[in-house]
This record gives C-alpha cells, sequence and structure tokens, in this order.
C-alpha cells in the first residue's frame, strides 16, 4: 500500500482549506428551518437529468440518447464516456455534439467514467490519473460540469487517507480542465461503500470543489442510513442517482439491475426529498437505472415513463 504524499496533502494544507471545505460539505444545523421555510410555496426546484444507463439496453448511438432525452422532458443529460468515447472514434465532431446538446436545451451535469485514479499500484494509477484527465478534457469540450469518479479497479480496501490524497490530486488536476470530479460510494465496495467514508475522504482532500455523488440504492446497499444525508450541504450534494429498489432481493443479495423507477420500491423517497430541502440542498436528479424490463421498452417510452416517475416520487416532499 503506498504511504502518503506529506508534500501533497499535508496538514498545513489541510488547515488552510478543509474548514472552508467543512463548511460547504457539511450542513448548517442552525439555519435548517429556516431553508425549509423558505423553499415553502416555490414549487419543485429539482432538475431532472437522464442518466443514460437507464436506456442502456436499448443500444443507442449517443446522439439519439440525447434527442430522447429532450424529447421525453428533462433538462440534463448524464452519460457515459465509452460511448462518447466511441462516438469520437468513429468520427464525430464533439462540437457538433455539443451543438446538439444546446439545441435541445441540455445540459452535461454530470459523466459516468472509470479512470483508475485510486488504486493502489502506482504504474496502474498513474495511468488512471491521464485515463481522468483525458475524459474531463472530452467532456469539457461539451460543457460539461462534473464527473463521477467511483472507486473502480480497487482492489481490496484503500486506505481513507491515500484515498484523500488521491482524490485531491484529481483535483487539483481538473482544476485547469473546468469539469470537477465527484466522489462516488458503491454500495458494499470494500474501499468506498458507506456515505460517511465518501465524504470523509471528500473532507480529507482538502480542496474547495470536493463533492459527493450520492445515489439511492448505493446507500440502502452500502448500509448507510438515509438520515446521514441530512448531515450535507449544497456543496456536497450536487448531483444524486435517482431511483428506488424492492423489498426483495434482501440488501445482502440485491444488486444493479434490480432497481426500479422511483416510487416503485420501498426506499424512503419523501424523507431523503425532505432531508435535500432541510440543509438548503437541491441536487440534480439523475435517473440511473440498469433494469433488463425498461430496456426491452421502447427508449422513449422508458425515459419519459422515468421522468414523470421522478416528478411524482418528489411531489409529496415539496
Amino acid at each position: 500500500m503506498t504511504k502518503t504524499n506529506t508534500h501533497s496533502l499535508n496538514r498545513r494544507d489541510l488547515f488552510k482549506t478543509s474548514g472552508f471545505v467543512a463548511a460547504g460539505l457539511l450542513a448548517g444545523c442552525g439555519t435548517t428551518s429556516a431553508r425549509r421555510l423558505n423553499h415553502a410555496g416555490k414549487g419543485d426546484p429539482f432538475k431532472y437529468c437522464l442518466n443514460t444507463s437507464t436506456i442502456r439496453g436499448q443500444n443507442l448511438p449517443i446522439t439519439e440518447e440525447i434527442d430522447i432525452a429532450a424529447r421525453a422532458g428533462y433538462t440534463g443529460i448524464e452519460p457515459w464516456l465509452g460511448k462518447l468515447n466511441d462516438y469520437k472514434k468513429n468520427g464525430g465532431s464533439l462540437k457538433d455534439l455539443r451543438k446538439r446538446i444546446n439545441d435541445h436545451g441540455l445540459t452535461v451535469e454530470s459523466a459516468i467514467g472509470f479512470a483508475r485514479w485510486i488504486v493502489d499500484d502506482d504504474a496502474q494509477r498513474q495511468q488512471g490519473m491521464e485515463d481522468a484527465k483525458r475524459d474531463m478534457d472530452l467532456l469539457a469540450q461539451l460543457g460539461a460540469k462534473r464527473i463521477a469518479a467511483p472507486p473502480a479497479g480497487a482492489r481490496g480496501i484503500v486506505e481513507p487517507m491515500a484515498a484523500a490524497e488521491r482524490y485531491r490530486t484529481l483535483l487539483n488536476a481538473s482544476d485547469a480542465i473546468g469539469v470537477v470530479p465527484q466522489i462516488e460510494m458503491w454500495g458494499g465496495n470494500k474501499s468506498i461503500g458507506r456515505v460517511s467514508t465518501a465524504i470523509y475522504i471528500a473532507l480529507e482532500a482538502g480542496h474547495p470543489n470536493a463533492c459527493f455523488l450520492g445515489d439511492v440504492y448505493h446507500t440502502y446497499k452500502g448500509g448507510s442510513d438515509f438520515d446521514a444525508l441530512k448531515m450535507l450541504g449544497p456543496q456536497a450534494l450536487q448531483v444524486f442517482h435517482w431511483n428506488d429498489y424492492p423489498a426483495n432481493p434482501t440488501r445482502e443479495k440485491i444488486g444493479d439491475g434490480d432497481r426500479v423507477y422511483p416510487g416503485d420500491g420501498v426506499a424512503p423517497i419523501t424523507d431523503i426529498v425532505k432531508g435535500f430541502l432541510q440543509v438548503g440542498a437541491t441536487p440534480v436528479l439523475s435517473l440511473e437505472l440498469f433494469n433488463k424490463k425498461y430496456w426491452a421498452m421502447p427508449p422513449l417510452e422508458a425515459a419519459r415513463i422515468g421522468i414523470e416517475k421522478m416528478k411524482a416520487s418528489v411531489a409529496p416532499a415539496l
């Protein structure tokens, strides 16, 4: 296991930045009631985004996924780097793709990539950082705001302070590009499997852009309590993967493909939304599903049902 580099992440650096980062990531308890009251009667403050995993099984090119997101009524899209790279390799113009996104009135709120920025192996991690920078540069050409930073490739347990140093390195690299990596937890992952671990890494990274990519399913799968989200603030909660899960299979056996439309499962969706509003956060809600039943549907129908159920799941909390 690699030792923490005290030149890039030391006590002095943390003292300079961690207070600011903590103030942004964590909620201010004294103002939560006022924030909740200030929202009352203002309608739906959330932005709805289509993570293209939801229609991944239909095997569409990224251009059609963008068209479907717009036709279904989303204002944001969260594409996968694999599709974007395929588009580019096949001669597609990123300038044209950005124009297509803009003409539809969409924004690229986030994107899904799997660069191995966190791994212990030095050579793999160096390559992972280069991959991440390449991914962020591509996304910047599309006007994207953020990218997922999951624990891809991590074997065993990556020591949290080492993960924090590596996340800081990734954030530093993103400064010149303008696409922010969001620390993402995968429920049950040995390195970042709980909300608390992801937030610990974000805090200890000591970077003002540190933030958290949450997920209803992964919070449940990892065994974290949803009330823990009420300790987070708007800086941490910028994008949240929106989905639901059934009562069966059990938490130990449930998998990615078991996720269902929000409101069709047993997740405490209303309480989650109330928790966001309580701390003054209105993250972009991005529909991320891997359900083969939805992949068997016409993609526009799957996307339209998705946004209808997203809005219906949020409405009781407003």
